[in-house]
């Protein structure tokens, strides 16, 4: 009974913004998280960037490398994160209607999550390809 009067209450105040820091840094982690528990593709996108940062490695990625693949890849995860996100929050307002408009919102988050994907395959080619070239160069 005491959990239920909690999440009530939690309920009640979150419209609020939490004014300790730590606690908000906690609220960030739950929302990663939590993507990454029930996204199938955060988890996919996490283990391509680990196998690529390898690969980097073994191909001496030099450090400006290093930061267009981080921000690439970051940029892949934070757009995921808000997808999910997305998806969560028209999930709440639709329940189990169909509408259009509810279809559009989670396409289109989809499809921002999709072309990031691409910038980030591009992305990767262009530095991969120089350095697998110099590997068969030599």
């Amino acid at each position: 009974m005491k959990s239920k009067a909690k999440l009530l209450k939690s309920r009640r105040n979150s419209y609020r913004t939490s004014e300790n820091v730590l606690i908000s840094f906690r609220f960030a982690f739950n929302g990663i998280k939590y993507t990454f528990t029930n996204s199938r593709n955060f988890k996919i996108q996490i283990l391509f960037a680990l196998l690529s940062l390898i690969l980097g490695y073994i191909l001496q990625f030099d450090q400006t490398d290093y930061l267009i693949f981080l921000l690439t890849v970051f940029s892949v995860l934070t757009l995921e994160i808000l997808n999910t996100s997305i998806e969560s929050l028209v999930d709440l307002v639709v329940k189990k209607n169909f509408s259009n408009l509810a279809k559009i919102a989670k396409d289109c988050s989809a499809g921002s999550v999709l072309l990031a994907s691409l910038n980030s395959v591009i992305i990767g080619l262009c530095l991969f390809i120089p350095k697998i070239k110099l590997l068969f160069l030599n």
